[in-house]
């Protein structure tokens, strides 16, 4: 079977006023996120997960602070011979030249680089939400639906549903659409991820921009392109059940970090199925537990500490259990010590395990565990583990 063709459109030129002064001097994508990563990194990621090989970026406001974290793709596999990422930023040349005046403007500026891409599916999507989402398995379904446009959609708090474009559904067809409505009719919205079939949307752009206001352009894709598809019906709905969260203000940007915490979090940034790719690696932030002690901790990225941690080193990935102590110690990527546990002047290798309620280690000669091994019982200070057996 030959795979779908698609290509992938970041709109990253919004100035983000509503998240000023984090906006002031950044690109709204380019801000921070859960630590070290970037809001764009959620959509990039979900563009590699879902094996999308060519990713375009349109920037436009404060641009050198996205692009400088692009790193030309290779966070996300992008950096290719052929394909791969590239950056559209407004430029002069053309009949289209010029700043964007939104979304859907965007679009038409680029449209003719699209169609000389040849792409079978148009995926678009915004980089200001935290969601985890298989773009192909959409792609897929819009393929099979013969639709024109296919809309995620998902359910938001009645009271916030006038955010955003509120559609209505029968069967799987979207037979409305309102942006932002003053009195939305339900709370079922497009959460700003859409699939579209590149000829027919390019040529309705085409033709709603010869009938535009010179001064206001297109705008936004809500604005009339959306509701001329839905009039057409040719829109499909792809209903999202997961975590999804708009953190275009900053009331919402605030509170999504929120979700990230505790010790069953809305939104697991280092979920391993599924990880968020950045510049300089893809581990989440640390989470201090509430009852974590720390007195003279290096403490790296992804790092999950309940208990007491002193004069220690901790690679990426440790987790320390509430109720653990750790001192003098040196503790290798992804170990974990479990609740009770207590490790004193010791290395642990990648992956070790120490069972709830063990020693290793003591005052005296240092301890060594090795990689992935299970400590189930208490290990005197000076123990070693036994060299691997170099046939097997």
């Amino acid at each position: 079977m030959v795979r779908t063709r698609t290509l992938a459109l970041v709109l990253a030129g919004g100035q983000g006023s509503r998240l000023a002064p984090l906006t002031a001097y950044r690109a709204k994508p380019a801000v921070p996120y859960g630590g070290h990563h970037r809001l764009i990194d959620v959509s990039l990621s979900n563009c590699m997960h879902s094996g999308i090989a060519d990713v375009w970026v349109s920037v436009q406001y404060n641009p050198v602070s996205l692009v400088t974290h692009l790193a030309n793709g290779r966070p996300w596999s992008l950096d290719r011979n052929d394909g791969g990422l590239l950056v559209l930023p407004p430029r002069q040349g053309s009949d289209r030249a010029g700043w964007a005046s939104g979304t859907a403007d965007g679009l038409w500026r680029n449209a003719q680089l699209i169609r000389e891409h040849g792409a079978d599916a148009l995926v678009v999507v915004s980089a200001d939400a935290v969601y985890r989402l298989d773009y192909d398995q959409v792609v897929d379904e819009h393929r099979r639906s013969g639709a024109t446009v296919t809309m995620v959609t998902t359910e938001v708090d009645p009271q916030d549903a006038s955010r955003y474009g509120v559609v209505q559904v029968q069967g799987g067809r979207v037979t409305d659409y309102q942006l932002k409505p003053e009195n939305p009719q339900g709370q079922l919205v497009c959460n700003e991820v859409f699939v579209f079939d590149p000829g027919p949307t390019l040529d309705l752009l085409d033709e709603l921009a010869e009938q535009a206001d010179d001064e206001q352009g297109l705008q936004d894709l809500g604005h009339q392109l959306l509701p001329r598809l839905v009039e057409q019906g040719v829109a499909r709905e792809h209903r999202f059940e997961g975590y999804w969260r708009d953190v275009g203000t900053l009331d919402a940007y605030h509170q999504s970090h929120l979700d990230l915490l505790g010790e069953d979090p809305a939104f697991e940034l280092d979920d391993p199925s599924w990880p968020l790719f950045t510049r300089g690696g893809r581990r989440g932030p640390s989470r201090l537990l509430q009852g974590a002690r720390l007195d003279d901790v290096l403490l790296s990225p992804s790092t999950r500490i309940g208990g007491s941690v002193s004069r220690s080193v901790l690679s990426p990935g440790v987790v320390v259990e509430p109720g653990a102590v750790v001192r003098d110690s040196v503790l290798l990527h992804d170990v974990v010590v479990r609740a009770g546990a207590v490790v004193e002047n010791a290395v642990l290798d990648g992956s070790a395990e120490v069972a709830a309620g063990v020693a290793v280690g003591g005052a005296g000669e240092l301890v060594v565990v090795g990689y992935r091994e299970v400590v189930r019982e208490r290990l005197e200070p000076g123990a070693r583990q036994p060299e691997p057996d170099r046939d097997s």
